[in-house]
């Protein structure tokens, strides 16, 4: 079995990060096109979209990274060390804005800041032995918990659960189903995590709310976060995190289903007729998921077992298109941008949550208003971008299409000089 990349996947993966990029980057967020914000609650727009394919595309590329199962303590290592080093780049997010150092302030706790995560970056991205990821990994997993737990008040509050965690513990269990068991056992062990779900958020009474309900805040899933993860959740909503404990285990299914397409992909037939079977499963999908979303509504924040299937049909049908157009049609025109985006997502995902929170501590006088500081991030959007625009949602929209211009930029670069970054 010949490994070789699947490009249409890269193009997917840069569809994808690049969606993600516009969505958490707008110029002004009180002005954004609804498309791209989530649902407030039940429902999905094309923004609730990003977070499950970005899994089930984890999915799809671990067989085709793995395409002769072999399990062994090299391999598990090899496995765990690659999700630590992605669980704690996502709380590194969270601890940026409250590291202090020395008493510094302004420009000088910037720098002390950036500094830091130049080596965190470098420690769980950096190519070592696998030793040293070993230690990198499991020492900075240490330090977060210890500044989290350990009485210390700058990171009293301070999130702990996140986008790359949930990926991280996706991606463990995912991993260990695809070379410790069968396709039979992921479909039964898929099946069970999303009828588990919907009967455990449906049936059981939620601990000083009363009975069971899909709520926001009230809901079972919020009440395990309140329980588990006091003090440590998501800043708006408080009392309840949407990359919570329990609502992560419906979320390993969009993995699962990754893991089915992936080895479809793998099989001894014909293109045509692998892009006939992932059409017939995405199509399938996204039928039950909008027949499930009539008693268990689609909804991100709280991953219900209807937005599982109903996103990954969504995911499996777009991987199709793509599949027909680029691999077995050969068409690659155009499409080159999205590759560059695609085979370098870690150092957006990690660079692009940093350099926002960056500009926004550099202050100073703002030139209209006496008295008024402005933070450089709000600068560049108030007096270069959004003069030039009447509608300030296009002003925002502007704002996120200048940032990706600029990545795309970076993003170039690296690719120009074969310059990928990997957990």
């Amino acid at each position: 079995m010949v490994r070789e990349r699947l490009i249409s996947l890269d193009v997917f993966r840069g569809l994808t990060i690049l969606l993600m990029t516009i969505v958490n980057n707008p110029g002004d967020w009180g002005n954004v096109y609804p498309p791209l914000l989530h649902a407030q609650w039940n429902g999905c727009t094309p923004t609730d979209l990003v977070f499950p394919f970005f899994i089930f595309i984890m999915g799809v590329a671990v067989p085709l990274a793995m395409p002769y199962k072999k399990y062994d303590e090299t391999t598990f290592n090899k496995i765990l060390i690659r999700s630590l080093r992605m669980f704690c780049l996502g709380i590194f997010f969270n601890f940026f804005g409250k590291i202090q150092l020395f008493g510094l302030d302004g420009v000088l706790l910037l720098i002390a800041r950036l500094i830091i995560t130049f080596a965190v970056g470098y420690a769980l991205m950096g190519n070592f032995s696998n030793r040293l990821k070993n230690i990198f990994a499991f020492s900075i997993l240490a330090i977060y918990l210890v500044l989290a737990y350990g009485g210390f008040e700058n990171y009293a509050d301070v999130r702990l659960p996140g986008v790359l965690q949930r990926i991280a513990v996706v991606y463990f269990v995912v991993s260990l189903l695809y070379l410790k068991t069968s396709r039979k056992t992921q479909l039964i062990t898929g099946i069970i995590l999303l009828f588990g779900y919907w009967a455990v958020m449906t049936l059981i009474p939620v601990p000083g709310f009363g009975e069971a309900n899909l709520e926001k805040g009230t809901n079972l899933a919020a009440w395990v976060d309140s329980a588990f993860l006091k003090g440590h959740m998501y800043h708006e909503t408080k009392t309840w995190d949407p990359e919570g404990i329990l609502s992560t285990l419906p979320s390993i299914v969009n993995g699962i289903i990754g893991l089915f397409i992936g080895q479809i992909l793998l099989l001894n037939v014909t293109k045509i007729q692998k892009a006939q079977r992932m059409g017939m499963i995405g199509t399938s999908l996204i039928f039950f998921g909008l027949m499930w979303d009539l008693v268990f509504p689609i909804n991100k924040s709280i991953w219900t077992s209807s937005y599982v299937i109903y996103t990954t049909g969504l995911a499996t049908v777009c991987l199709t298109v793509l599949y027909y157009i680029i691999d077995i049609r050969e068409y690659k025109k155009g499409f080159k941008l999205f590759i560059i985006w695609g085979v370098n997502p870690m150092i957006v995902f990690f660079a692009s949550q940093i350099i926002p929170q960056a500009l926004v501590m550099i202050r100073f006088q703002h030139p209209s208003l006496a008295g008024e500081q402005i933070n450089l991030l709000d600068y560049l959007y108030r007096f270069g971008i959004a003069p030039f625009f009447s509608n300030p949602m296009t002003a925002s929209l502007a704002g996120a299409l200048t940032y990706v211009g600029i990545w795309t930029f970076i993003l170039w670069i690296f690719y120009r000089n074969k310059l990928i970054f990997k957990v």
